[in-house]
This record gives structure tokens, sequence and C-alpha cells, in this order.
């Protein structure tokens, strides 16, 4: 056991490296600040005892003195409340510009299910049966502020929003796009396209887009349901913010999408058309470049993962965010492929969903059954899925 405890955290240790870029855990402990020589120890020792004496005494001494340099703040850490000073990561903020969900371990797609072999085993199997049944990737150049939607004659399941918003200006130093208010997205008729149970993704910033955010699934005729919480990381390029929001009092290192739901869906009976509970709300990413609004993939793999509806759209797509399974819509594309007709009978027979197979109904989370009622009989029995059965 303890050999497996050794093992592990010498893994950590290479993986934390990895992550700071450094090549050994001798240099990780330089850079985290536990590696202190002697020669120091006896340095901060010296400074320690010099100012308890007080300020007279200091004044009294005229032999020449060395001065110290501090490089980062573990001399003034003893009256904090942590029991290791080295994981104060606010102050490691302060101190170097690292944020601190930097640290955060296993965040990536590929190793974020390790240690859960069933979770990993759910995701691959969702994931197979997605590319499956998705349709071919189809996309439409248009200017949305004078475009009419319903010219895409289609209900889709899920319309994921991503507008070019003015907050991204001040934080972002977007300067490549057109800028869209919230008035100019209010007007978007999201809701003569949404199908009579759907769902909405607006990511809407961090500042006034959670309030005028509501209001626009609202307009649209949606609820808000879930409100989904991009970290972004700063590992690549740490440093403090320069571009700071004036309405802020505090450096923002997030951003928001809000989920709004239409019609009746519950997760415990319409099993046939969500899946909840396999994914979290929270999406831990590098964030892009300075001049870029892209958004993490890992919001297309939470959507895909949720609603086993194959009718899903994207606005203000980018070449970059084509995607198998999705209708990419916005003026900042380079081409178009879509046509009304050949789209539409993708869905012709009625599959509208991916469908589900036994052994992913057995490894999904479920909500327990209703005390008095029977697990397995309703809408979302396995064995009444309006997908195709695999």
């Amino acid at each position: 056991m303890l050999q497996t405890l050794r093992e592990r955290s010498q893994k950590r240790k290479k993986l934390l490296a990895q992550t700071l870029g450094v090549s050994s855990v001798d240099e990780l402990r330089q850079i985290l600040g536990t590696d202190v020589d002697d020669t120091q120890k006896k340095k901060l020792k010296s400074v320690s005892e010099k100012s308890e004496n007080g300020v007279k005494d200091l004044k009294s001494e005229t032999g020449p003195t060395d001065e110290i340099v501090y490089k980062d703040s573990s001399t003034f850490l003893k009256g904090t409340q942590s029991s290791n000073p080295h994981n104060d990561y606010c102050q490691h903020f302060i101190d170097t510009g690292q944020r601190p969900q930097n640290f955060i371990r296993d965040v990536g797609l590929a190793d974020r299910f390790e240690e859960y072999p069933k979770l990993r085993e759910l995701i691959k199997l969702k994931d197979d049966l997605i590319a499956e049944t998705a349709t071919p990737p189809m996309y439409l150049k248009t200017d949305l502020l004078t475009y009419n939607l319903k010219e895409l004659n289609c209900k889709f399941d899920v319309i994921l929003i991503e507008p070019p918003l003015e907050e991204y200006q001040r934080t972002c130093g977007a300067t490549n796009v057109q800028l869209w208010n919230w008035d100019q997205i209010m007007e978007l008729d999201i809701g003569e396209v949404a199908a009579n149970r759907s769902f909405v993704f607006l990511w809407c910033g961090s500042s006034d887009g959670l309030d005028m955010g509501r209001f626009c699934l609202r307009k649209w005729g949606f609820r808000r349901c879930e409100d989904i919480c991009w970290i972004r990381t700063n590992i690549n390029n740490p440093g403090h913010s320069k571009n700071l929001d004036s309405k802020a009092v505090l450096q923002r290192t997030k951003e928001h999408c809000l989920m709004g739901i239409k019609g009746t869906v519950r997760r415990s009976t319409d099993g046939d058309f969500i899946h909840a509970n396999v994914d979290i709300d929270l999406i831990i990413s590098e964030e892009p470049e300075y001049g870029s609004i892209e958004k993490p993939v890992e919001i297309f793999h939470i959507i895909e993962h949720f609603c086993l509806g194959r009718r899903r759209l994207h606005l203000f797509g980018r070449d970059s965010t084509i995607r198998p399974g999705w209708l990419t819509v916005g003026p900042e594309l380079t081409n178009t492929n879509f046509n009304a007709d050949l789209y539409t009978s993708y869905f012709a027979n009625g599959q509208i969903t991916t469908g589900c197979t036994e052994r992913i109904e057995a490894l999904r989370p479920k909500s327990p059954p209703p005390k008095g009622k029977v697990a397995g009989r309703g809408r979302g029995g396995f064995t009444r899925g309006r997908g195709r059965g695999r």
C-alpha cells in the first residue's frame, strides 16, 4: 500500500513538472520554493531576529549589512493559517501571475476519468454512438443581423449561441469581428427554430450578460436551468490581466454559458431525450491567445453527452467550430454547403435522436424512481426510447 502511494505521488510530481514546463522534480522544488538552501535559511533567520530587536537597535548598528532581496512571500507566511504556506495559491498568483486553477489536476478530457473505469467506458460508448449517428457537417455563411432563421426550415433540439459580445473588446482585445450588443442578440428569432422540447446554450461573458442572458432566454421561451462556468487557466502565458473591465472589482478569470430549457423534460422519465449527470457544469481549460474569442471545445462534448437529439444548431460559428452532427451558421465562415432539403432528409425517417444501447443505459447515472412506482416504466425507459435501439 505504501509503495502504491509513493508511486502515485511520484506520478503527480512528474505531471505537475510537465505542466509547469520543467524537466525534473528537483527543478519543480525550486520553482515552488520548497528547496531552500542553508545559506538562505540563515539569512531569513537573521532578518527575523533583527526585526525583533526593534528599530532602535537597528539604528545603532554602524557596520555594513548585506541587503536581502525577497524573491517571493515565503518570509512573511509564518502567520498564515495554512500548515504548509507553499499551498497558498492566491499568494502564488500575486508573486508569479500563475492562476490557482492552473494547478488543478486531471482536467483534460484524456485523463479525467483515469481512476473511474465505468465512467470512462460510458464516455467512450457515448462518443462512439454520437459519431456513428452524426449527420455530415453543414455550414452557412450569412449575416445574422438580417438573416431569417425560419429559412433553415428545421426545428432544432439543441441551439448553441456564441455571440461576439461588446465585452470581449474590453477583456479579450477582440477587434477583428463585428461586435453585438444585447438588444441585437435579443432580437434573434430563436423560439421559431426551437423544437417543442429543446435546449439553448448561450455564452454570455462574465459581466452584464449574466442578467441580460436571462432576459434573452425568457423572451425566446426558455427557462434557465443551469449555468456552465468556464475557468480559464494561463499556464502558457502567466501574468496579471492587463485589460481589466471598468466595472470589475476582482480579476475575472471565468466565463458563463447559460443553459435554458423549453417544454417539459424530466430527467427521471425522459431518458429517451436526455442523459443527465454525465458531465459537470465546470470547464477548466487554457484561455485562448489575446484577441481570440474561441470557446473550449468541451462545450460540444457536454451538449452531445446530455441531449440525445441529433438536430443541433450553432450560431456565430467559425471555420474552427465546424463539426459533424452540427449545422454551423455565422458571418465569420468562409464558405457555405448548406442545403435545407438535404439537411431535413437526414431526419425524414423520424430518427431524431441518437438512440441508446443496453450497456450505456446500464452505466449512465439515473434518478431514483419515485416512491410507490416501479423503476423502468414511463417514457424514459430503455425499451420505449424514441431513438433507434442499438
